[in-house]
């Protein structure tokens, strides 16, 4: 039974929610370095999870993977959790250079690199989607993104990052946060053919770019956007000016809603921004903490 916090003038009471509904994204994935592939975008999970009042649940937002310093791959986005609820985080894009063309496993599957043996990583069942296998030599494939695959690499154009899914729309604009309502898109795949080529693109959600290998300057593989779960584009080649590596993945983010009939927490952590509007109250975190009803 619902907690009663208190009587209205009215005759009505203000009780505590008994469950509310969630969104969770964990962090994208690093996009490789070195004719790299697209970092996968992190898992995205949805659903009600019941509540109960007086009790403490737990955020943690998940950090994007860290972008590699050389040729090689980065890592893998973090988990994000609400109470029991765990969305894993999305897989590194593959490489040359450590071993590593194959890209990682992951909320999403991290973009394949170098050449055919690239192939990409594997989704997880209900929270994203494989990465794209590289086609031919000095490509990268596209990461998966939560609504799409990512792509093969085509022609001399790195793969597309998969899309990531708006389904969440009206959740961005009461909360003021997504690119155009979606959340969870995978990084794109870089190439390495000079002018010639073309890099792919980040999946809608945050996905970062791929980088092009441009006679000695390279146009660098793009970080995925912080609070959406984009995974890193991939990037070209060894360190050249610019110097810097950017291409890691975004940090995920955990926003959750329930009636605004119901009484608002009686505490929370971490600095949620609190939102009443369209007949719900949001919470949303970029920074973990708790929530207590």
């Amino acid at each position: 039974m619902a907690r009663i916090l208190g009587t209205i003038s009215s005759g009505y009471t203000i009780v505590a929610p008994t469950s509310v509904e969630y969104l969770v994204v964990a962090g994208g994935g690093a996009g490789g370095a070195g004719r790299g592939g697209g970092g996968g975008a992190g898992g995205l999970r949805n659903g009600t999870l019941s509540v109960s009042s007086g009790v403490s649940y737990t955020i943690t937002i998940g950090a994007g993977g860290t972008a590699a310093t050389s040729d090689g791959v980065g890592t893998s986005g973090n988990n994000s959790v609400f109470s029991s609820i765990t969305s894993t985080g999305g897989g590194r894009g593959g490489a040359v250079g450590s071993g590593n063309t194959a890209g990682a496993s992951g909320g999403s599957g991290g973009g394949g690199g170098n050449d055919s043996s690239g192939t990409g990583g594997a989704g997880t069942a209900g929270q994203g989607s494989n990465g794209g296998s590289v086609a031919s030599s000095l490509m990268g494939a596209g990461g998966g993104g939560a609504g799409a695959v990512g792509s093969s690499d085509s022609g001399l154009t790195g793969g597309n990052g998969g899309n990531g899914t708006n389904a969440y729309s009206t959740w961005a604009s009461a909360t003021s946060s997504g690119a155009s309502g979606y959340y969870a898109g995978g990084g794109g795949g870089s190439t390495n053919y000079a002018e010639l080529g073309n890099p792919g693109t980040g999946g809608l959600g945050g996905g970062g770019n791929g980088g092009e290998y441009v006679t000695g300057n390279d146009t660098r593989g793009q970080p995925g956007t912080a609070n959406t779960g984009g995974g890193g584009g991939g990037h070209p080649s060894a360190p050249r000016p610019p110097s810097a590596i950017i291409n890691s993945g975004g940090s995920g983010i955990v926003i959750i809603r329930y009636s605004d009939a119901f009484a608002s927490a009686t505490s929370f952590t971490g600095s949620p921004t609190l939102y009443t509007t369209g007949g719900y109250k949001y919470y949303k975190w970029t920074s973990s903490g708790s929530i207590t009803f």
